[in-house]
């Protein structure tokens, strides 16, 4: 998974990584953020006029990872300015840098280390908050001992934390007893038309290879007449698309006696325009919610058409020693269900390439299934073992072979992208525009399909109407294996 920096015009945050479509992963587009003079617009409460006259410091953060990493690092940002600091444009005059840290996969982590290293180097008091502390400190008190560190769960102490580290005291908070719901509290938001809702914390999975259930652990659901408060709150400071994210939809509410499909009804009662996008969700919940989740997807035109469901193999013998929970066929089914019912669906799975004893029947019957379901998005990674999971003791598939059969299955996807993406030339409809930089303007359909806008159409449109959130009406004329092209009319 190709690793891109990104860099937000107005420097409240910088994002050192588009890499948020991977497989333990939600994906995650940024736009332009919020300046400073629009806080209160942006943020879930208001923020505190006083504090910010006489601010305590400045603050620099950068996050990586998934959509609730995201949304964590725009928590920080939103319980700092309210607390009187003064967000800085660079890591290197700043009070405080904070990173916000993933560890899914080597190569991430390996890329978290790095900057840790590059941000210790600046001689600011630094902070490291997200998986990578609680999944494995020591890796970051080797390169930096004096580095406060905060985990997921313990974000709402980062007030504490940044004043300890700006006085020369080192604060640990990486355990917490009972972890607070990440709603209805400041946040500035990453791109100002964007909701990121978590609505739930942990799964309930044992996945052999996965990480995040150390770092997280056993599902936790927020009640929905929370998530439904902040919901109502994004829509009326402008937001367009309502991201639900959690580590895995799938099993929302089961610890509650609630359900996804319960959840997004609800959502959808509420006024205004706007779209929901729902989140990762693994194939073994698909079977409970396949007629629930099909009501709502065919009759709720505020859900947009996009499933992601990572299936990680097409062996069965593999997905065993996974501990996923559901067969190649489960997968299968679900997706046939959903793609003959709606067939402009947009599906996206993941698949991990190289697992330990991994054999080429194995790796062919994966081939075969992305053959039959052809996904419109493969998120394919190599295997890399994580510390203190289960499978991190087997023994690898040689680095060759792995290299081989990720290649095999790139130009596989990319194909089936790029017929998936064909079936669209000629559609008219509405895109909601979603990202507005230099000279490039795109937005999603119904299908959470990313559309670009030809700069030689809309040259004569006012500004007003290609901004950010606005609705407009295209016609797709070409496409690639990434997006669609289309016209202004």
């Amino acid at each position: 998974m190709a690793l891109m920096k990104r860099r937000v015009s107005n420097d409240i945050l910088r994002i050192f990584g588009d890499r948020f479509l991977s497989p333990d992963e939600e994906k995650i587009r940024l736009g332009s953020i919020t300046s400073t003079d629009s806080m209160p617009k942006d943020s879930s409460m208001p923020l505190n006029e006083e504090t910010a006259i006489n601010p305590k410091g400045k603050f620099w953060i950068e996050a990586y990872g998934c959509s609730s990493s995201m949304n964590d690092s725009e928590i920080i940002s939103g319980i700092l300015r309210n607390e009187g600091y003064l967000i800085s444009k660079t890591p290197y005059d700043s009070s405080v840098n904070i990173i916000v840290t993933c560890s899914v996969k080597d190569a991430t982590e390996h890329r978290m280390l790095h900057r840790v290293k590059k941000l210790t180097e600046l001689g600011s008091p630094l902070i490291v908050a997200g998986c990578l502390p609680k999944a494995d400190r020591r890796k970051v008190e080797a390169l930096n001992p004096s580095a406060s560190l905060m985990g997921p769960d313990t974000i709402e102490k980062v007030t504490e934390v940044v004043c300890s580290a700006i006085s020369g005291q080192r604060q640990v908070e990486l355990e917490v007893n009972e972890s607070s719901p990440k709603l209805n509290i400041p946040k500035i938001r990453l791109n100002p038309v964007v909701s990121i809702v978590q609505i739930a914390s942990g799964c309930l999975s044992e996945c052999s290879f996965c990480q995040t259930k150390l770092v997280k652990g056993n599902l936790k659901s927020y009640r929905p007449g929370d998530i439904v408060r902040q919901i109502k709150a994004d829509i009326n400071q402008g937001c367009k698309e309502i991201w639900l994210s959690s580590t895995d939809n799938g099993c929302y509410g089961r610890d509650i006696g609630s359900n996804l499909a319960s959840l997004l009804q609800q959502c959808c009662e509420l006024d205004g325009e706007f779209k929901i996008r729902i989140g990762m969700m693994n194939p073994m919940y698909i079977p409970q919610l396949l007629s629930p989740l099909l009501d709502i997807l065919l009759h709720e035109s505020k859900v947009l058409k996009f499933l992601h469901i990572p299936v990680q193999s097409g062996s069965d013998r593999i997905l065993r020693k996974m501990r996923r929970g559901h067969s190649a066929l489960t997968f299968m089914k679900g997706v046939q269900f959903f793609r003959e019912r709606i067939p402009k669906i947009t599906i996206a799975t993941d698949v991990i390439v190289g697992y330990p004893s991994e054999t080429e029947e194995d790796f062919q019957q994966t081939v075969d299934l992305l053959k039959k379901t052809r996904p419109d998005i493969v998120n394919i990674s190599k295997y890399s073992a994580r510390p203190g999971v289960l499978a991190s003791s087997e023994k690898k598939v040689p680095s060759h072979v792995t290299k081989k059969r990720t290649h095999t299955l790139d130009k596989l996807a990319k194909e089936i992208s790029l017929v998936r993406n064909s079936q669209w030339v000629g559609w008219t409809g509405n895109i909601i525009i979603d990202e507005v930089k230099d000279n490039f303007i795109q937005g999603r359909n119904f299908a959470y399909k990313p559309v670009v806008l030809d700069p030689t159409h809309y040259k004569k449109a006012s500004i007003h109407a290609l901004s950010l959130g606005s609705e407009i009406k295209v016609t797709v004329f070409k496409f690639t294996k990434h997006a669609l092209w289309a016209k202004l009319l």
